[in-house]
């Protein structure tokens, strides 16, 4: 499980279980949060009186938990090979964020606001991409909070949104969730071969997409183009590899598929503003 602070009265965890054997996660919280339970693959339960009531949390469905009069402490069991997305919000924060929607959002009506809210829903194709985005970001520690935020942001107006047909709208190539999954291979792909990467071509034959909707798609999940990703992954392997004071410059080079040092120093300048030279030497001293 990792934490991260959006603000002040609102988080968000990330939970995987990556191993063989059911997995549990414990949380507490207090009555005045709202939470949002986003399971992106696999399924879990949540297990409340001390595991008298349990509330199954299946692929692809976000549960909605909020109860004023009792707390309602995460007791989390996933089973292998599961991902969920966790935000944790204060009913002040919330407040705050949706005060002018109020009227369509029910449960905050003042007749309401005082009574305990459960809701099941399945999580649309937008919604999906937001939370690979999630789960996958490659974002600098530094910066993980505030593209947090934007993403956790866009995820509510999306869980909000009146109309579902505008998810299908914005994201035509994720309406076959199997779409997603290419695109993961992609990336695979790319990144074991990343010495001698394959044609947006053939890399699209390869997955069974067109290119139009791999370029897309991969833009949408990650971020970036299919090779901007991957330079985007090589000079931070360069960095690494710098770091660790084993490997000299003509070394990473190659170990990088760059055919001269010369275009690796040139890539490596025009990501970190210096060059690979001058960044040794100030990880050395």
């Amino acid at each position: 499980m990792e934490r991260t602070i959006i603000e002040g009265g609102f988080y968000i965890l990330r939970y995987t279980n990556e191993g063989d054997q059911i997995q549990q996660y414990e949380e507490a919280v207090s009555q005045e949060f709202i939470q949002f339970h986003f399971c992106q693959k696999g399924a879990g339960s949540f297990e409340f009186n001390g595991g008298s009531y349990q509330l199954p949390l299946m692929s692809k469905n976000v549960i909605l938990l909020y109860n004023p009069q009792k707390a309602l402490p995460i007791d989390l069991k996933l089973t292998p090979g599961s991902a969920v997305v966790s935000l944790v919000i204060s009913i002040k924060k919330f407040h705050s964020l949706f005060s002018e929607d109020a009227d369509h959002i029910h449960f905050l009506s003042p007749e309401n606001n005082t009574k305990k809210y459960y809701d099941t829903r399945p999580v649309s194709p937008a919604m999906s991409v937001v939370l690979s985005q999630i789960m996958e970001t490659k974002v600098h520690e530094s910066m993980r909070g505030l593209y947090f935020k934007g993403k956790v942001y866009e995820l509510l107006s999306l869980f909000f949104n009146k109309s579902e047909d505008a998810d299908v709208e914005q994201c035509p190539f994720l309406v076959d969730e199997e779409n997603v999954r290419k695109i993961r291979k992609a990336k695979e792909i790319i990144l074991s071969q990343m010495t001698e990467p394959p044609t947006l071509v053939a890399l699209a034959s390869e997955i069974g997409l067109n290119i139009k909707k791999l370029k897309e798609g991969f833009k949408q999940i990650y971020g970036d183009t299919v090779y901007g990703y991957l330079l985007d992954h090589k000079m931070n392997e360069a960095r690494s590899m710098l770091n660790s004071k084993q490997y000299n410059i003509n070394e990473i080079s190659l170990k990088l598929g760059y055919s001269t040092s010369s275009h690796f120093i040139a890539a490596f300048k025009k990501k970190f503003g210096t060059t690979p030279k001058k960044y040794l030497m100030s990880v050395s001293s």
